[in-house]
């Protein structure tokens, strides 16, 4: 019998079962009781919100790595190849790694219909046990509390920020999507929540259940100048107020970090500050704040919402540009053109649409059409390759160009700049 490799077995994955989604635990839960998944690691990290779970995951893996940690992380999407969503400090593994995973899975499932989702986040437990990690730091795909991810009980659960998105799914009402983010708190374990005013539910069942809440204004908080900034939290006792001083601004959003270093304040394991410094240095992510150089200055960001437009746009606020600023927006078609450009237009002056191919995708002129009474004046493309191309030629030295609106877009530009002779 022939041997399925890796592109063999996720297309056998997406073909499982019919939904791509498929909220609910009961499934996946009853497979992974019987391979025995449920404590991957001696410390469980969880990390949910509408933005920042990316940074987060890597911020904390970062600073745990530099306190001598071994640490397994697990996100989703990936950018270019699956193997990115599972990482052991930091480093891929192997395609043999996630076929034997997947082998195990599919034995253990027998007829229970998994989704391509669900399959990948019983594989990353798989893999956390098999390299024995000693912490599991987890990203919540979607939501929180119906997610897959959720049926790992997290010893420190984060809640980055809440806003809309993923609305067919989550509805569009606050409160209830800070309801569902709120489902990966645990009884009596730290509940942490970047969000500076979050919807009254969130806290109402933080309190049901009896996890202490750290809420970003009132328990932590932070200060900037132009070079460095300084942290104010609460220890681990959850009460001695403690401040951390002069620390390096990092090439993630400021926002994450600040969550970040509260909820380290409750690991059982000393960190250093010097761990904290470098881990905050050698935190790199991938598409998220990306600035690259050549053949031109540019900040590539995988952000689909107008709450990831916001913080880039506030990004680009402290950064003047000298020349002239443009933007690459291709996005997909179930998501919000109009108000991430909206968070925008303060900060860019020429704009450059890009279609995207797949049953999510859209046509530059259909996105122009969503965003006429916004951006009467617009370039459209193809593809982001065709845009690029065109951009290449039209910008000079001191221009800056934001490429934005999906990982796929951002996918597209990597593989653009990788064929350029620079």
């Amino acid at each position: 019998m022939t041997q399925k490799n890796l592109d063999q077995w996720l297309q056998y994955l997406e073909s499982l079962h019919p939904s791509e989604i498929d909220l609910g635990l009961a499934r996946v839960l009853q497979v992974a009781k019987k391979m025995g998944l449920l404590k991957p690691a001696p410390l469980i990290i969880m990390a949910a919100g509408t933005n920042g779970k990316g940074s987060t995951v890597t911020l904390v893996s970062s600073i745990l790595q530099q306190a001598n940690r071994k640490v397994g992380t697990y996100m989703s999407p990936h950018l270019h190849t699956y193997n990115e969503r599972v990482k052991i400090n930091g480093v891929m593994l192997s395609d043999d790694d996630f076929i034997e995973s997947f082998e195990a899975i599919d034995k253990a499932r027998e007829d229970i219909m998994l989704t391509y989702f669900e399959v990948g986040t019983l594989s990353s437990l798989y893999l956390f046990i098999k390299y024995r990690v000693d912490v599991a730091v987890l990203e919540v795909g979607l939501g929180g509390r119906l997610d897959a991810v959720n049926i790992v009980d997290a010893d420190i659960s984060i809640v980055t920020s809440i806003g809309l998105d993923h609305q067919d799914w989550l509805g569009d009402d606050l409160s209830k999507i800070a309801f569902e983010k709120a489902g990966i708190y645990r009884p009596l374990k730290p509940a942490i929540c970047g969000e500076k005013i979050p919807p009254q539910t969130l806290i109402n069942h933080a309190n049901n259940i009896k996890a202490p809440l750290f809420i970003k204004g009132d328990h932590f908080n932070y200060t900037r100048n132009s070079k460095s900034w300084s942290w104010q939290g609460v220890d681990g006792s959850g009460e001695r107020v403690i401040e951390l001083t002069d620390l390096p601004l990092p090439s993630l959003p400021l926002e994450n970090a600040v969550t970040v270093l509260q909820a380290l304040q409750f690991v059982p394991f000393e960190i250093s500050l010097k761990n904290i410094v470098d881990g905050i240095t050698g935190a790199h992510l991938s598409g998220r704040l990306e600035q690259i150089e050549t053949p031109f200055k540019a900040i590539l960001d995988v952000g689909h919402n107008p709450q990831a437009a916001k913080l880039l746009s506030t990004r680009l606020k402290g950064s003047a540009s000298k020349g002239r600023r443009f933007a690459l927006l291709a996005m997909l078609k179930d998501k919000d053109p109009v108000g991430v450009v909206k968070e925008l237009t303060e900060n860019v002056g020429h704009w450059f649409l890009a279609g995207i191919e797949g049953y999510r995708g859209q046509t530059s002129q259909e996105l122009a059409e969503k965003l006429k009474n916004q951006l009467p004046v617009v370039m459209c493309h193809e593809q982001v390759s065709d845009a690029l191309d065109d951009l290449l030629e039209e910008m000079n030295k001191d221009d800056e160009l934001i490429v934005l609106g999906s990982f796929v877009t951002v996918a597209k530009a990597h593989e653009w700049l990788a064929k350029q002779n620079f």
